[in-house]
């Protein structure tokens, strides 16, 4: 007990713990908030998002919903063999980009016209400007080293215990293939776009999110 209640101490009164928790926070919201633009138009989303969209249209029930079903079910292998990978982030990734996206997408449903999403060249100006802002988004959240999501904490686990020799990048391209093939088999569309974020996204997310820590908000590590 002493040495969670250290750990806790550590976690919270961290060095600049108040402007990770509000990058973190920044993230995850525009996250959520830059998807609900992604979705309605269906040029591509990220391997995640693409198979829990899938699923939950399926099962009927809200994006935010499942996503918190699923990523509670990882959260207990996470718990087991990659405690290192949770913090706070982690729970804001599972409980607020999922409703955050039913949300958005309820109200621009009420407020805008659907053409907005499936007409050129609106479609993909919609498309550009959200894929842009949704990676700058998921740097902030990955880049505040504030916990992943459970979904994130799987190839990194694999990587640790079972596949130590295999380069990471080609670790989480197989783990994001494998996301896709699921959407695919379960009633999803594949497009390119998502096929491009499979590749690339990590490498960018990383990339950029260094770019703002050093440049911009001035955050080490």
């Amino acid at each position: 007990m002493d040495r969670i209640k250290t750990a806790l101490h550590n976690y919270f009164t961290s060095k600049d713990f108040g402007k990770r928790f509000f990058i973190m926070m920044l993230g995850v919201v525009f996250m959520g908030f830059w998807l609900s633009f992604l979705i309605p138009v269906d040029l591509g989303t990220d391997p995640c998002t693409f198979m829990n969209v899938t699923i939950s249209e399926r099962l009927g029930i809200l994006i935010g919903t499942w996503q918190v079903l699923f990523f509670s079910v990882l959260l207990i292998l996470v718990l087991i063999w990659g405690r290192e990978h949770i913090g706070l982030g982690t729970l804001a990734n599972m409980f607020l980009i999922g409703y955050t996206i039913d949300f958005f997408r309820w109200l621009w449903g009420r407020t805008l016209p659907e053409s907005l999403f499936t007409q050129w060249p609106t479609r993909i100006a919609i498309f550009v400007v959200s894929l842009i802002m949704f990676v700058v988004s998921a740097s902030l959240y990955m880049n505040a080293n504030m916990g992943v999501a459970p979904y994130d904490a799987i190839p990194m686990m694999v990587k640790k215990y079972l596949l130590k020799k295999v380069p990471f990048s080609i670790i989480r391209i197989v783990y994001d293939f494998t996301a896709i093939v699921i959407g695919i088999l379960l009633g999803g569309k594949p497009n390119i776009g998502i096929v491009l974020m499979a590749l690339l996204l990590g490498p960018v997310i990383t990339a950029v999110g260094r770019f703002l820590n050093k440049n911009v908000f001035h955050i080490e590590g």
